[in-house]
């Protein structure tokens, strides 16, 4: 079967491009993905699967593919979102979307996956089990939409999923992977400071909230520098400090907003017990009244390690021509909620180099000038099938 599906992919990798250029013209945001859902809802008109739309808390469509024979039960999930980014590429099909921007590569991760369900539909028969192709919403704005649909149930039956990303760390052609933890989780924090306000002359009758938002944001670092262990990971960015008012006069009030990440449970609850103890000492210390929201995002992204390790050989040995290497990576700083899945199921998120052609140093993901080598679209579905033939043993 596994040379039949490569086959397969390979006979329809001008398609997988067409759908990204498409869905890369046609950007939606996040929870707004109205029109995405639907093209992804009618490519399956027609096919002997089941196909569940507005799954979880917006637009997410779980197709169910039932194999011909009993079996273990796995999903593959790729997002569908863009970003709300102008896009500054010079591409032929660049959004057509004003400040909307497929930024991220979720374009690609629908167009591969598209492809290869259908792939694997035409193939069914051969499958001992099920499979369920989670086309997810909303990865990019928490909640996002893993947490719902896993909250759903529509997922329970399954025994593992399988998920990719297309990353510029290296060209078309090179996968890679990380066991363990592998991704940050992510929080999110407003911290509103009440003092009193008055004259610049005269700070010994007001309070100036400034002076101890400026205090906070030089003590929270201190928990990454002297409360989390040297071999421990963690960052806190203040990114918003609203305290613009007039040059003389003392304010009141300030506001600060900061992104928290962390690559451990443990870290994450030691970052927030710590950081509402600076905030109650900063109350104390300065007299003045705070208001702290934290929320949680995304939790860290954990590899199954064995079910990595097995991912890793069925790639290092399918001597495939698309794809010419497979290498462990290292654990990346952004946040995904990929982990909500791998939280509840065994799980394996991994990675497909997409580094444009002829670039030394590609934009990142996120960046206004991002943009994928879209050979990488055939190298991601043939990764995925390679994992799906290993893992029920289809050689």
């Amino acid at each position: 079967m596994k040379s039949k599906l490569m086959e397969m992919l390979e006979a329809r990798k001008e398609e997988m491009i067409e759908i990204r250029r498409h869905l890369h013209e046609n950007p939606e945001l996040s929870f707004k993905e109205e029109k995405t859902a639907q093209y992804i809802i009618d490519f399956y008109k027609g096919k002997d699967v089941e196909v569940q739309t507005n799954v979880g808390n917006g637009h997410g469509v779980i197709v169910t593919i039932k194999g011909g024979k009993p079996g273990k039960n796995i999903g593959l999930r790729a997002d569908f979102d863009a970003l709300p980014i102008v896009e500054e590429t010079d591409l032929p099909f660049k959004s057509k979307n004003e400040g909307v921007f497929h930024g991220c590569g979720h374009d690609g991760h629908t167009a591969y996956l598209l492809i290869l369900a259908d792939c694997l539909i035409q193939l069914k028969d051969e499958i001992p089990g099920t499979i369920k192709i989670i086309h997810q919403h909303a990865e990019e704005v928490p909640p996002g939409g893993a947490k719902s649909i896993v909250e759903s149930g529509i997922l329970d039956d399954l025994d593992n999923i399988f998920g990719i990303h297309l990353l510029p760390m290296d060209k078309a052609g090179v996968v890679g992977y990380h066991a363990g933890f592998s991704f940050n989780g992510r929080a999110y924090m407003k911290l509103k400071i009440q003092g009193r306000g008055g004259h610049g002359s005269s700070p010994h009758l007001a309070n100036d909230a400034i002076v101890a938002g400026a205090h906070f944001v030089t003590a929270v670092q201190t928990i990454i520098s002297r409360r989390l262990s040297p071999f421990d990971i963690g960052v806190i960015t203040i990114g918003s400090f609203d305290g613009k008012g007039t040059f003389n006069v003392i304010k009141d009030s300030v506001e600060l907003e900061g992104d928290i990440r962390y690559m451990t449970v443990e870290t994450k609850a030691t970052i927030e017990k710590e950081m509402k103890r600076i905030v109650k000492g900063i109350e104390e210390e300065f007299g003045v009244t705070c208001e702290l929201t934290y929320e949680n995002d995304y939790p860290p992204l954990y590899n199954n390690p064995e079910l990595t390790e097995k991912v890793a050989q069925f790639l290092k040995s399918a001597n495939d021509k698309d794809i010419t290497k497979v290498e462990e990576w290292p654990a990346m700083p952004p946040s995904e909620d990929f982990a909500y899945y791998a939280e509840k199921f065994p799980s394996c998120f991994f990675y497909i180099g997409c580094t444009p052609k002829g670039v030394e140093k590609p934009y990142f993901n996120h960046n206004p000038k991002f943009d994928i080598d879209e050979d990488s679209l055939l190298v991601a579905a043939k990764a995925v099938g390679i994992v799906v033939c290993g893992y029920y043993e289809l050689d």
